[in-house]
């Protein structure tokens, strides 16, 4: 089978790639022909995440497992597309280099039978450029449901003078 993604930059501008790619290749692949189509050098940390509808983000893939925890992390170049998108879960997040955070958002238009004559994966079509620097992401705290954001300290992050810093100094 052949999955159709199309995976678009998020950002105010328009820079997207269609990309088709046999469902038994594995995510690091999918890494692979995504910052290849986008021009990175692909030496950068990569995740994938599980996501909803609503873009939220859920359980990391990595491109590496680099915790210290005995828990198991779920690692691109052992899961297969075919084992974590379908028909019923169409959406992944993507993060490339975690220090510029260059997020996409993935999803699965179709799935097809291959194409004579075409190999895969292919880059079906490409719009827009990939701007110099990553776009800025604003973070939004949320409280957790139930519970309201608790501002007590009212501090002024400007007003250097009033934060004490060498009365609390060590």
């Amino acid at each position: 089978m052949i999955y159709r993604f199309r995976i678009i930059l998020d950002a105010h501008e328009d820079v997207f790639r269609d990309i088709e790619i046999e469902a038994d290749n594995t995510l690091e692949d999918f890494h692979n022909v995504i910052t290849q189509s986008f021009g990175f050098g692909g030496q950068e940390m990569a995740s994938f995440y599980i996501s909803n509808e609503q873009w939220e983000e859920g359980d990391e893939i990595a491109l590496f497992d680099m915790s210290e925890q005995e828990e198991e992390v779920r690692v691109m170049g052992e899961t297969l597309l075919e084992d974590v998108v379908d028909e019923e879960q169409t959406k992944l997040i993507y993060v490339y280099d975690f220090l510029n955070m260059w997020t996409f958002l993935v999803e699965l238009a179709e799935i097809t039978e291959p194409a004579d004559g075409t190999s895969y994966p292919n880059l079906m079509f490409a719009h827009g450029q990939i701007p110099d620097e990553a776009p800025e992401k604003e973070f939004i705290a949320e409280a957790p449901e139930g519970e309201e954001l608790d501002d007590d300290y009212d501090l002024d992050p400007e007003d250097y003078d009033s934060l004490d810093f060498d009365e609390n100094w060590n």
